[in-house]
């Protein structure tokens, strides 16, 4: 019992650690595009925000959060 909590937990916290720089961040600013119009879209984000480099340790405890869920039952 202990280790599917401890599992769920694992994977929240997992994913609070991988949203972490998006939930920290601060409401975007309207600005101008060039072809005209205003959007909330940040300048120049790139996807290298979604990269396994980056968000490794979240993902790697999101992992061990699955194993002890899918495992923690047959103890």
């Amino acid at each position: 019992m202990w280790a599917i909590l401890i599992g769920a937990a694992l994977i929240i916290g997992g994913l609070l650690f991988l949203f972490r720089s998006t939930l920290s961040r601060k409401p975007s600013d309207p600005h101008q595009m060039p072809q005209g119009g205003s959007t909330l879209e940040p300048r120049h984000q790139g996807l290298r925000f979604l990269g396994v480099l980056q968000n490794w340790p979240a993902l790697a405890v999101i992992a061990v959060g699955a194993l002890l869920l899918a495992f923690g039952g047959y103890s």
